[in-house]
């Protein structure tokens, strides 16, 4: 986790500098949510693929795979593209406030 206790506040800069430094920010922020996600669907996708099991059970009606990691995923997939979208709406709102 990040430590900004040291940082200087952002007042002691210019209006534009700290609007740039915002901005950066945020579009970090994104690029990070956008990893998560393909992240999390990469791991719904590996746990969709059945592993081939040549045994004898393989195939059979009687073996049932309950998957409870997959709502956790669509869940916390549903939880970030929301965060996103708010990240992308605070970056467009900086963005038409142009210069002070």
């Amino acid at each position: 986790m990040l430590n900004y206790a040291g940082t200087p506040p952002l007042a002691a800069m210019a209006d534009a500098d700290s609007r740039q430094l915002i901005t950066a920010e945020l579009r970090s922020l994104i690029a990070r949510i956008d990893l998560s996600m393909r992240l999390i669907d990469a791991a719904m996708t590996t746990d969709d693929i059945e592993p081939e099991d040549d045994s004898a059970t393989a195939g059979s009606s009687e073996i049932f795979v309950l998957d409870d990691v997959t709502p956790r995923f669509a869940t916390a997939s549903a939880a970030l593209n929301a965060c996103r979208a708010e990240l992308d709406h605070a970056l467009q709102q900086l963005s038409e406030a142009g210069p002070a």
